[in-house]
Parts: C-alpha cells; sequence; structure tokens
C-alpha cells in the first residue's frame, strides 16, 4: 500500500512538474521490495511456486550398519510426517552425475515446445549412457523423457536443451539455475543437462535433491509414470527408428513399493542414487551420494526407515 501511494503522488508530483515547465518529466526508477527469486520467470523460463522446504533436525542413529555406510552424504526422508528419518552431511555439496536429469526432466516439461516436436542435431550425440537417438531424428517430449530417465541417455538431455523453446542451450542450463533458485535452494549448481563430468563445476546436496524430487513427483504426473516405468517400447514412425528402453534404476522391480527414481555415476560423483518408496503408507524419499554400494546401503536405508517408522520391511526379491 505504502509502496502504491509513493508511485501515485510521485506521477502527480511529475505530471505537475511537465505541465508547469511544458516538457516531459524525468524517468526514474525504484528498488523492488520483491526477492530476486520470485522475479526470476522471464520469458515463461521459470514457473513461480510456492515453497516447501524440509524440517531438517539433527538426529542420532545407532546402528552398525548405518556406521557402516560407504556414502559420504545421506537423507532419508519421510513426506507423510515431514520429517527426518536418517541424515549423514545432508548439505555437503558434492557431485551429482545424472541425478542432474531430475531438473533437466522439469525444465523440459514446464517449457514443452508448442509443436512437440524436438529435432536431433549432430552435436547432441554424446557418448557414455545414452538413448540411441540419430541425428535428423525427430521425437515427441514424451519419448525423450523416457529416454533421459530409464537409460539416461546423455543424447536425449542433449536434445531437450537443444530444442529449447525460449532459447538456446545455453539458456537452458541458465533455466535449470533458476529454477533451483526459485525452489529456495543456495547449494546447487548445473552446467550442463546431463551430469556429465569435464564441462564445468556441477554440484548438489542430499537436501537440495529432496525438494527437486519431490517437487518433480508432486507436480508432473508424466514424471512420476516414467521414473516408475521398468521398460518402455517407442515404435517407430516416419521420423524415427524404433527404441526398447530399460529402466536402470535399482530397486524398482525387486523391493516392494519402490517406485523409481534415478541413479547417477560419474568417477568424480562415484554411485548416487534418488529412491522413492511408498509403502506401509509413508511415502520416503532416500538420497545416496558418492557411495561404494549405492544398491546394498539403500535397501539398508529403506529398511531402517520402515523399521524406525514401526513398519515390518517387504520381502526383497533380490
Amino acid at each position: 500500500m505504502r509502496i502504491f501511494v509513493t508511485l501515485v503522488l510521485s506521477g502527480i508530483f511529475f505530471a505537475g512538474f511537465w505541465i508547469f515547465y511544458g516538457r516531459t518529466p524525468t524517468t526514474f526508477s525504484y528498488i523492488s521490495p520483491i526477492p530476486d527469486f520470485l522475479i526470476l520467470a522471464k520469458n515463461n523460463q521459470v514457473r513461480l511456486l510456492d515453497f516447501w522446504l524440509p524440517r531438517i533436525a539433527q538426529i542420532q542413529a545407532s546402528s552398525t550398519m548405518l556406521d557402516q555406510l560407504t556414502a559420504k552424504s545421506v537423507l532419508m526422508y519421510d513426506l507423510t510426517t515431514n520429517k527426518v528419518i536418517y541424515e549423514k552431511n545432508p548439505r555437503l555439496r558434492l557431485p551429482m552425475a545424472s541425478l542432474t536429469k531430475i531438473m533437466t526432466a522439469i525444465i523440459s516439461l514446464e517449457n514443452k515446445r508448442t509443436d512437440d516436436t524436438y529435432t536431433v542435431y549432430p552435436r547432441d550425440l554424446v557418448g557414455e549412457d545414452s538413448m540411441g537417438v540419430s541425428a535428423g531424428e525427430k521425437l515427441s517430449l514424451e519419448n525423450l523423457l523416457y529416454g533421459l530417465l530409464l537409460p539416461s541417455g546423455n543424447d536425449a538431455a542433449e536434445v531437450l536443451a537443444d530444442n529449447y523453446p525460449n532459447g538456446d542451450r545455453t539458456a537452458f542450463i541458465n533455466a535449470m539455475n533458476q529454477k533451483a533458485q526459485a525452489l529456495g535452494l543456495t547449494d546447487t549448481h548445473y552446467d550442463n543437462p546431463s551430469g556429465l563430468q569435464g564441462d564445468g563445476l556441477q554440484y548438489t546436496t542430499a537436501y537440495d535433491l529432496l525438494v527437486i524430487t519431490r517437487y518433480a513427483l508432486q507436480n508432473f504426473p508424466l514424471f512420476a509414470k516414467v521414473v516408475s516405468t521398468a521398460s518402455y517400447t517407442i515404435s517407430q514412425t516416419a521420423t524415427h527408428k524404433a527404441y526398447n528402453l530399460q529402466n536402470e534404476t535399482n530397486l524398482l522391480t525387486t523391493y516392494p513399493g519402490v517406485h523409481g527414481v534415478k541413479t547417477g555415476y560419474t568417477p568424480e560423483a562415484g554411485l548416487c542414487l534418488v529412491t522413492y518408496l511408498d509403502y506401509g503408507g509413508h511415502k520416503i524419499i532416500g538420497i545416496i551420494l558418492n557411495s561404494q554400494n549405492r544398491r546394498g546401503e539403500m535397501i539398508d536405508l529403506l529398511n531402517y526407515s520402515l523399521e524406525s517408522l514401526g513398519i515390518t520391511p517387504p520381502p526383497y526379491s533380490g
């Protein structure tokens, strides 16, 4: 109200000044009281949102298993009660490898091309994990999301960034960083859409990944559907070949109640894993960064989490 009144009075003053002296009033500006992270939505790059920041309290867990964890950072969080179950260095900045692709999916879903056509360029054919696209193909956003999140396709990530409707690849990466700010996160930075090392400084924390993952699961049903899919077939069309994609996410088909989300690995990041569990009336997100045994440690952490909530863990099929 004070700002409004000030602007009105300023307008009257300058209008009178112009009438009296017969010339155009001097331009002026004022500093907005709105925080920067709430005015980042330029060209529809970043969607404004209501904040959700988890409550993190220091906890002590007595377990020989937990004392022997190799992961440098761990966070097990119960979304149902909004409480930490277990933590280990949850705010330690670490490389996150292909966990980057969770944010890549968010930006792509929030900025879908109106024609839903994504062209594969030769520069998108990066190495290591790939969907297997070929230059000149044209695919839909949904198909590329399956290629991004099931086999962790670095090529799919580059195609999505290269076809960003609000600019180029650089603008896409800027939107990733703006989104992290808009989510209230201060310990995450992206330099590429895939998570490959060697392309610059890229880091996050288990805490930030919890917020990012919850946002993706809560706001995008397609994201939740894709990450919980074990395998997916894309039929051949006039614009692209057929694809048979397998989900590499650990525990999806072996630990009842697990619904994906994403693995990651580079030599600098180590073995990383984000897991979403819906079991026994509780929804739990688990994050492991830089582990030597992400599969075994996530099983132990899921079992521990359920037991701490008074729930008997499900039989694990291996």
